[in-house]
């Protein structure tokens, strides 16, 4: 079967797993409208990360309640009962089922697990969970993937991906610059360039608009100074911005070229930011957060100034109201 390299549009509603459902739930949340849950705030990797025993990752072994899943967000709009993630993460298991959680199953009638998934790029955080699309696991029909022309060509042309298109596991649909999905009532996505390492694909930001509010998510950019955009606009034009905090500072992975993993450090971006009004400062929500980042324990200095400073870390379960 070729792959199927469709334009963006609306999501199908096509054929796949069904959530169970539940005619009560919908009854308490018809008034929610679309709502924005943060399933994930870590790198890639996640917290603990693979291999450390360092105290940053120790604690999180030892104790479940300060494990991290990596930067995901996902989005109900219980006008519809439709639900989509933005990244499928190698935690999608655990993500989806926060998902399904949250959303309640609030459907008059069977829906797809997932009407929809949004990637920004090829990086291990970021894609890794569509296998769990395929044949070995939920083995789902026509998910919808949203992603720019070289990752829709890289997952096409590579396996295990190119499995999940040929067996109709998903539905590739290609994103263009600044071309805005309606993915229900008032309630789009819109990609956004951004430089970073693109050794397979792309990387883009998405700027999500709901009814009453809208919100930036940007895991993952190389410099704001490469970006041909203004960071200070791009905050100004949304409700909340989700922002790469990859590295409070460059003291962390001494042992690692910074060349190899550029990210701007959470003091640049703050140094950048603090000429902003405190209206400004306070719509960022550091997120993408590294094992090594000192912002993972809410009492550590780094958190401390963040806050003094009129910033915020996003946290795992935070719900916007779109």
């Amino acid at each position: 079967m070729s792959p199927n390299l469709t334009n963006p549009g609306l999501p199908s509603g096509g054929e796949g797993l069904e959530a169970p459902v539940a005619v009560g739930s919908l009854l308490r949340s018809m008034d929610r409208g679309a709502e924005l849950l943060v399933l994930g705030v870590a790198q890639d990797a996640g917290v603990p990360h693979a291999g450390c025993r360092r105290p940053c990752c120790a604690r999180a072994w030892a104790d479940p309640s300060l494990r991290r899943a990596p930067a995901c967000l996902g989005i109900v709009d219980s006008r519809t009962s439709a639900r989509w993630l933005i990244e499928a993460t190698p935690e999608l298991p655990l993500q989806l089922q926060r998902l399904l959680d949250w959303s309640d199953s609030a459907a008059i009638r069977p829906r797809p697990i997932l009407d929809g998934v949004f990637l920004t790029h090829a990086h291990i955080g970021h894609y890794l969970g569509l296998a769990q699309l395929g044949r070995e696991s939920l083995g789902t029909r026509g998910v919808p993937v949203y992603a720019m022309p070289k990752l829709g060509r890289f997952l096409a042309q590579n396996g295990p991906w190119s499995q999940l298109v040929s067996l109709g596991n998903i539905e590739l649909r290609i994103l263009g610059e600044g071309e805005r999905v309606e993915i229900g009532p008032g309630l789009s996505v819109e990609p956004i360039e951004v430089p970073h390492r693109g050794e397979f694909s792309e990387t883009v930001a998405f700027r999500i608009v709901g009814p009453r509010r809208s919100v930036l998510f940007l895991p993952d950019i190389d410099r704001w100074e490469e970006w041909g955009r203004s960071l200070e606009d791009e905050v100004g034009l949304v409700d909340i911005a989700y922002l790469d905090a990859t590295f409070f500072d460059e003291s962390e992975l001494p042992s690692r070229a910074r060349s190899e993993i550029p990210h701007p450090p959470v003091v640049t971006t703050m140094e950048r930011l603090d000429r902003l009004g405190p209206d400004l400062r306070g719509r960022v929500r550091f997120l993408h957060l590294n094992h090594t980042n000192p912002l993972l324990d809410p009492s550590s200095d780094a958190s401390r100034e963040l806050e003094r400073r009129g910033y915020l870390c996003a946290e795992e379960g935070d719900r916007v109201e779109l």
